[in-house]
């Protein structure tokens, strides 16, 4: 049997000193996208654990929706990833 083999790292360093891999990433049919699953692809995606196309592929995400949670947890943290606070802090 045969196994298809990821492209990419297994695992990157957070800047924090944390490890992620691809086990910690959410399930593939993921419907319900809390600030922490948000936060998690953010930083597989922006640490170089998957592609942003990867990401968008995998969880049936838009480029552009991706792309909101990546500058909306860069300019002010994943607090800025719940769904209660997207209005305060979209511009």
């Amino acid at each position: 049997m045969f196994t298809k083999k990821e492209i990419g790292p297994i695992e990157v360093s957070l800047p924090d000193g944390s490890k992620l891999n691809r086990s910690d990433l959410p399930a593939k049919d993921t419907k319900r996208w809390v600030a922490r699953l948000k936060l998690v692809i953010v930083q597989a995606v922006v640490h170089g654990l998957i592609t942003h196309e990867e990401a968008c592929e995998i969880y049936a995400l838009s480029s552009e929706e991706l792309e909101s949670w990546i500058l909306l947890s860069e300019k002010d943290g994943s607090i800025a990833l719940k769904a209660t606070a997207l209005k305060e802090y979209r511009h």
